[in-house]
């Protein structure tokens, strides 16, 4: 039985001999046969027109298309954050990374951290996710789900030392409830796609060897070897996070399709590769009649960056659409039906409650949820009960060229909170995906109650907040 089990089980038990009794009946399988599989693929710095069906026709992405035609495509899908670690966060816990406080990707750029010559101190924030948090994995483990990690972790960049000089592997995925990790680390991008990786809990295979292949053959295997028994497969790709990396013979194609929706071949190819590795995990899916019983989910950590974003405007680590908006497809035979589209606006922290439901397992009173399940979505059985999105940023990304802010969507109208100097922007993203009008001063009443709403989200979520700092000649 592995700690984390009999830590969590513990910690509220009246004595240590009841606990461990109560660790040994809940482990026990009880599950039905017929319990769907669940497979989570998510993308790294993947935007939203990265994809061909999602309006990219310069792309191929032949898999995650027909996917799609095979499921439901979001057009409103969001990511909880517009950088990596706080929307991975939230997908592992269904709340936000405003409650969480993992507001950046770590190790982000240091504590205190404010630009040269202002005063606006970024807000303190947590660069991992501690133990003491329930994930789905360990929800569905304790239904006697088999639980697997393959790809990019990016949740265990702790601060300081134990006894042994090492803290990170103490919070990576075999610690959060997966049976396996493949590839999970503190790492934000790998040093290399191509064998040797240098990447901690995944071995070097020959050399010249595409990452996003050998992720596939781990995933295939961890497939073979639980098919008898419901299993929950988190792939969370390295690609296309930077390093930009690809086979040749696609960087070739890419570089005589350069224009509107391609402005760097490289990245491009990253796209195709991952959707051929995808492509071919899928396949096998369907060679072992596992397709009909699994619910697959693909999205992306949040926006892309270095590549052609428009219509949307920003990239990652902005809180425009850019940054914050990208593609989600579900596919589910017998309750999603094919070819569907949604334009319900979703975000990372309902993927929590999703596969809750989808389990067949209900949420624990104790747990408070800012997500909701969006089954009723995929099986068009109902609306969900919700009128707005929530976003909070309020540190700067890597490139430090972001304002800090927070956001909130309400119906097709998007309010942006700027904390440099307390101002407001007010888009309509019906009329103008592309935020280039900013409706504030026209409808100020509107912007009003928009922000009071966030600021009281804000606050009942015990969100940190930019401080301001007197001294602008120190910088940290």
């Amino acid at each position: 039985m592995r700690r984390y089990d009999i830590a969590r089980k513990l910690r509220n038990s009246a004595s240590s001999a009841f606990g461990l009794l109560l660790v040994v009946v809940s482990v026990a399988p009880a599950f039905a046969a017929d319990r769907p599989n669940i497979v989570v693929i998510m993308a790294d710095d993947f935007g939203w027109m990265d994809l061909h069906c999602y309006g990219n026709e310069r792309l191929d992405t032949p898999n995650l298309d027909r996917l799609a035609e095979q499921g439901m495509r979001f057009t409103d899908g969001y990511a909880a954050s517009p950088v990596c670690t706080p929307t991975r966060a939230a997908m592992m816990t269904g709340q936000s990374p405003a409650r969480l406080a993992i507001t950046n990707h770590a190790p982000g750029n240091g504590e205190n951290f404010r630009l040269p010559g202002s005063d606006l101190q970024a807000a303190e924030w947590s660069t991992f996710l501690p133990l003491e948090h329930e994930t789905i994995a360990e929800r569905l483990h304790e239904a006697g789900y088999a639980t697997g990690f393959v790809g990019k972790w990016h949740l265990s960049h702790r601060k300081g030392q134990d006894e042994n000089g090492k803290f990170e592997p103490r919070l990576r995925p075999e610690h959060q409830g997966f049976d396996l990790n493949i590839g999970g680390c503190s790492h934000g991008g790998p040093p290399s796609y191509f064998s040797p990786y240098r990447i901690p809990a995944l071995e070097s295979g020959p050399k010249g060897e595409y990452l996003p292949e050998r992720l596939a053959d781990e995933c295939i295997s961890f497939v073979s070897a639980n098919k008898d028994k419901p299993f929950f497969l988190s792939w969370w790709n390295y690609s296309v996070h930077y390093p930009f990396e690809a086979p040749e013979d696609l960087i070739e194609k890419y570089k005589k399709r350069i224009g509107p929706g391609i402005k760097n071949p490289t990245y491009a190819a990253m796209i195709e590769g991952m959707d051929r590795a995808i492509g071919r995990f899928l396949k096998e899916l369907d060679t072992a009649g596992l397709a009909d019983n699994t619910l697959v989910i693909f999205t992306s950590d949040n926006g892309a960056w270095g590549t052609d974003m428009r219509p949307l405007r920003g990239e990652k680590g902005h809180l425009w659409e850019g940054g914050i908006r990208v593609p989600w497809i579900a596919r589910w035979p017998g309750h999603v039906k094919p070819g569907s589209l949604s334009s319900t606006p979703i975000i990372s922290t309902d993927t929590y409650p999703t596969i809750l439901e989808v389990a067949g397992l209900e949420p624990k009173p104790d747990k408070l949820l800012d997500g909701v399940s969006i089954v009723p979505v995929l099986k068009q059985t109902g609306d969900l009960n919700r009128d707005a999105l929530f976003f909070h940023y309020p540190n700067y990304a890597f490139h430090k060229q972001n304002r800090l802010g927070s956001a909130i969507r309400e119906g097709h109208h998007k309010l942006i909170l700027r904390y440099d100097d307390d101002s407001v922007e007010l888009y309509d993203l019906a009329a103008d995906i592309g935020e280039k009008n900013n409706m504030a001063s026209e409808q100020p009443e509107l912007a009003n109650r928009l922000r009071t709403r966030l600021e009281a989200w804000l606050e009942q979520s015990g969100a940190k907040l930019p401080v301001r700092i007197t001294n602008t000649n120190e910088q940290q």
